[in-house]
């Protein structure tokens, strides 16, 4: 992925669009990581309207958008929903054809549904405006609980945050682990949270707080090789298995056992990145068991198999590992 097209129009906000060109349009060469070809673009250059009442001028048309290998669609109003630029929706149709990323955020998946490019496909949006993105497309299957759908190569994204989960998830896949990290570090974020997260909690300050989880989660992390069954990690907690498996749900957003598969996968990715390890001594160290789960998990989680992902994301160099 070496060319990146961010495609706004009149009432495009401000914060889904910075994310953007943090995420893939800075220098980023004092960290070792080679710049991507970022343009902004527009169906009529000129002055683009946002969301809060100031304007950017925006000298770009959209024919960069043809030779781009990740087309992004920042949010519109909901006045746009239902509507697209036919000029927009063969960029993005011809995009989708030769095998390009697109990737819309929060909102703009209503762009993106209003080429028909999701019909069939799996997708996401902002939980606020999911049951009115399904009413409007019923065709598509609208999960509305999670942070994003990668379908193929569209991703679809929950508002604020989760559109920059969305991004480092593309950037892992593109990139590697060890390079998203450094992205991340740099952005001052979490790595990456699973899509499968929940969007939203119902209590924004849950009794018991992820604080609580710090201890038992960085000893899971010290112990992946381990099996680690529920009760264990309930013990440690001083909780009934029960209680504590509600409570990390609703503290973290995920379960015990999805949040542990999830971290298993980053290490054995950075692991083939970093490390001359065979598959076997790769699995058993992040704590798959064998080769053969290691590879499910991969073929299921990233599409792609192991030895592959080693070829693709390999370092000469070994990096340390980070925090």
């Amino acid at each position: 992925m070496e060319r990146v097209a961010v495609i706004v129009q009149d009432g495009f906000t401000p914060f889904e669009f910075g994310l953007a060109c943090e995420a893939f349009g800075l220098d980023r060469t004092d960290d070792g990581i080679e710049p991507f070809d970022f343009r902004v673009l527009t169906a009529d250059p000129g002055a683009i309207r946002s969301s809060i009442g100031y304007t950017m001028n925006v000298e770009a048309d959209l024919s960069f958008a043809d030779k781009a290998d990740l087309i992004v669609l920042t949010p519109i109003p909901r006045a746009q929903w239902g509507t697209i630029d036919p000029r927009v929706a063969e960029v993005l149709k011809r995009a989708v054809a030769r095998g390009a990323w697109v990737m819309a955020i929060c909102s703009g998946s209503f762009l993106l549904a209003a080429s028909g490019l999701l019909d069939g496909r799996r997708a996401t949006t902002h939980w606020m405006y999911s049951d009115a993105f399904a009413d409007m497309y019923p065709l598509i299957d609208v999960d509305p609980d999670v942070l994003y759908v990668q379908d193929e190569r569209i991703i679809t994204s929950a508002g604020t945050a989760a559109g920059i989960d969305a991004c480092l998830h593309l950037l892992r896949q593109e990139l590697g682990a060890e390079i998203a990290n450094r992205i991340a570090r740099r952005m001052v974020v979490a790595p990456q949270r699973d899509g499968g997260q929940a969007q939203f909690i119902n209590k924004p300050l849950p009794a018991v707080q992820s604080l609580s989880f710090s201890a038992v989660t960085d000893w899971m992390l010290q112990n992946l090789r381990e099996d680690l069954p529920v009760e264990e990690l309930a013990r440690r907690a001083q909780m009934s298995p029960r209680t504590f498996a509600r409570r990390f749900k609703t503290d973290l957003g995920t379960t015990p056992g999805a949040w542990l598969g999830r971290q298993r996968l980053m290490h054995a990715q950075l692991l083939l990145e970093q490390t001359d390890l065979g598959l076997e001594q790769v699995a058993w160290e992040s704590g798959f068991g064998s080769a053969a789960v290691l590879r499910q998990n991969f073929v299921r989680k990233l599409g792609v198999a192991p030895t592959a992902y080693r070829g693709n994301f390999s370092c000469t160099t070994p990096i340390p590992a980070s925090a």
